[in-house]
């Protein structure tokens, strides 16, 4: 495919995103018909879409309107590429720009800036003070790749030398001392012997940062409550080095790929529907609005309402009572969200502890992306 014709690829799948239709989908249904589609034109062509959608409405603002064409079209003008050169009508690219193309668009100002629903500006305002804007801006960018190392089976100086032996550079990364900043090769990660045999996984240095404040020791009984994809479990048994995480989900079918995980980085972990306590440490990774980790799943911001934050929040006091119920006396809780507004993580945490008052505050941290990693919030809490 050629540059142009990727761009026109983009723009169809943009309008598609515009209807309603999840960008997972669409992508994946566009890379099942353009056979002719090489792995290269596929990257390109989800890369144009992900930026897009960081940007969507300053990107409609500087093309001028909101279709996929003029997303793309100011897409292109804020990276500042030749669009003319892009939309030429050639080589199954887009048609040429119009003379109304050419003289449309404007510079955001305000929330259309920020690539935030007005509503949501306003929330980032509350909620991040001096920090707001920022924060926005950062989440318009893509996030970097970073890798855990697994210290049940490597160092991080071993783990290094095996990926740099397969092609992939890395750098510590300050946020955790498991933490590695992958700054060449990126793609060559899940073929990789490394990432096969267990020495390292996929994971944010905030989240790993998460981890690293809870009080873990080996022979622990813990549980991680909204175990998900099960990152966290396996940060967790990782650094207890013997002993055993329990993992629960709500929805278990996200928890499908856990024990063949738990396997290729030699941790302990069993999956649980129903876990009963008492626990000396739970872990609740709640359900959130994402809005910490925007950068990769961007979708999210655009797909939001004031309703299903509402909703969430309900959710996420629920998850903390019921999860207060497992931990054994003089235990830990931990509460933590992908997530950077106040509603969902340091006032979750005190309306918390005024429906219990028997808990105590131990720690809290909000990680903005200006650390480098996502936005993540955790609070560790004592009875």
């Amino acid at each position: 495919m050629t540059p142009a014709a990727r761009v026109e690829a983009a723009i169809r799948i943009l309008d598609g995103i515009a209807a309603g239709h999840p960008a997972e989908q669409l992508l994946t249904t566009w890379g099942r018909t353009a056979r002719y589609a090489g792995s290269k034109d596929r990257a390109a062509v989800r890369d144009h879409v992900f930026d897009a959608l960081r940007c969507w409405r300053s990107a409609a603002a500087m093309g001028g309107g909101e279709s996929g064409r003029a997303r793309m079209l100011g897409l292109l003008r804020l990276q500042g590429q030749d669009t003319a050169a892009l939309f030429s009508g050639e080589g199954h690219g887009p048609a040429s720009l119009t003379e109304a193309e050419q003289a449309a668009g404007h510079a955001s100002e305000g929330a259309e800036a920020w690539d935030l629903p007005d509503w949501l500006a306003a929330q980032f305002r509350d909620s991040l003070g001096p920090a707001a804007e920022a924060t926005a801006l950062a989440l318009r960018a893509r996030a970097d790749v970073f890798l855990r190392v697994n210290t049940l089976k490597a160092t991080l100086a071993e783990a290094r030398a095996r990926l740099a032996d397969e092609g992939i550079e890395t750098e510590p990364h300050p946020l955790s001392p498991t933490a590695l900043r992958v700054t060449g090769g990126a793609r060559a990660i899940a073929r990789s012997a490394a990432y096969a045999e267990g020495l390292v996984d996929l994971q944010d240095a905030a989240s790993q940062a998460v981890v690293d404040m809870l009080p873990l020791s080996s022979g622990l009984r813990v549980l991680d409550y909204c175990a998900g994809g099960g990152g966290k479990a396996l940060a967790m048994a990782a650094r207890m080095g013997t002993g055993r995480v329990d993992a629960h989900d709500a929805a278990p079918k996200r928890m499908a790929d856990l024990t063949a995980r738990a396997a290729r980085a030699g941790a302990a972990i069993r999956t649980l529907s129903s876990p009963r306590g008492p626990y000396e440490l739970v872990l609740c990774d709640v359900p959130c609005s994402g809005s910490g980790a925007w950068r990769r799943a961007p979708e999210g911001k655009w797909r939001l309402t004031e309703a299903r934050l509402a909703e969430v929040q309900a959710l996420q006091a629920r998850i903390l009572d019921d999860a207060a119920a497992l931990v054994a006396p003089g235990g830990t809780l931990a509460y933590a969200t992908c997530s950077v507004l106040q509603g969902e993580n340091a006032a979750q945490i005190a309306g918390f502890v005024r429906r219990r008052p028997q808990w105590r505050v131990l720690s809290q941290r909000q990680f903005l992306p200006a650390e480098g990693g996502d936005g993540f919030f955790a609070a560790i809490m004592g009875c």
